[in-house]
């Protein structure tokens, strides 16, 4: 079995923000291999199916970002599920709006759900980064990740979320470069600094 969770936070407060991206992607995952119904367990909505033969389990965290890793802890500790076979989809800052990449092992850059699934599974699980850009100040990144997409924003959201969704089955198979390079076929974005982007914006 492959736990494949998203980051984010519950409620309708939360929803469209770009912070629960992760939980955005669980949702078109769900949707497109055609998972079974929702229920509560492991403190998170989960869902179960089977993508190329391989049963994995959906999970949205119900215990706010920071504690994510309680819930994908008991998880997997329940199912004896090594690090090597959890997959997490978060929103990632300092990647360009729409840009995606794979990684595993490594700290948490400031992403507390990161830094809490690491006091609970240890470092060596997969991460999914999706891109949502960076506001340009340290100040100015709380009301950005707890803000909405915008409209505008729209176009290369649904193509991440799509792509990221339709190539699945390469990182099912544990190719996460694979699933990286066609998920940005699918679903290209350019590729700059957003730290720089955003100061750029503002003149300085």
């Amino acid at each position: 079995m492959l736990i494949i969770a998203g980051l984010g936070n519950p409620g309708p407060k939360y929803e469209k923000n770009r912070h629960n991206i992760g939980f955005m992607a669980v949702d078109e995952i769900a949707r497109r291999w055609r998972f079974g119904s929702d229920r509560a367990k492991f403190q998170s909505v989960i869902s179960e199916g089977e993508i190329e033969g391989q049963k994995i389990l959906l999970m949205k965290p119900q215990t706010f970002m920071n504690n994510s890793g309680n819930a994908v802890g008991e998880a997997a500790r329940f199912y004896k599920i090594p690090p090597r076979d959890i997959i997490i989809f978060h929103d990632e800052i300092d990647l360009a709006p729409g840009r995606f990449r794979m990684k595993t092992g490594g700290g948490a850059a400031g992403q507390n759900g990161v830094r809490s699934l690491i006091s609970q599974l240890g470092a060596d699980f997969r991460r999914a980064r999706m891109g949502i850009g960076h506001p340009g100040e340290p100040q100015l990144v709380m009301p950005h990740v707890l803000g909405d997409f915008h409209k505008a924003e729209q176009p290369w959201l649904e193509a991440m979320l799509n792509a990221c969704a339709d190539a699945l089955p390469f990182a099912v198979k544990g190719d996460d470069e694979r699933y990286q390079g066609e998920v940005m076929r699918l679903a290209p974005a350019p590729k700059f600094s957003p730290r720089q982007a955003a100061q750029a914006a503002k003149g300085e």
